[in-house]
């Protein structure tokens, strides 16, 4: 059984999608906030479930990749899948 993807997990994912030096400040309560808010847009949406999908083997869907607005989105949809 795989433990729950966190949002931990999801902010070292983001900070590597955009680098060290680009980063935003993700240490605060992000889980409701868009992406586009804390300065990613859909290619970094993208980076960022394509790095989910290769380390922990599930598939993103296009239609699931148009609806992941937030962090939240995102662990909702990969617990979901890790479950399944």
């Amino acid at each position: 059984m795989s433990t729950q993807f966190s949002l931990t997990d999801l902010k070292s994912i983001m900070r590597r999608c955009t680098g060290a030096d680009d980063a935003q400040d993700l240490d605060g309560d992000i889980l409701n906030v868009r992406f586009r808010d804390l300065g990613y847009d859909s290619l970094a949406v993208l980076e960022i479930a394509s790095n989910i999908q290769r380390a922990y083997k599930i598939a993103f869907p296009d239609e699931a990749i148009e609806q992941i607005l937030t962090p939240a989105d995102v662990l909702s949809f990969t617990n979901i899948a890790q479950a399944a």
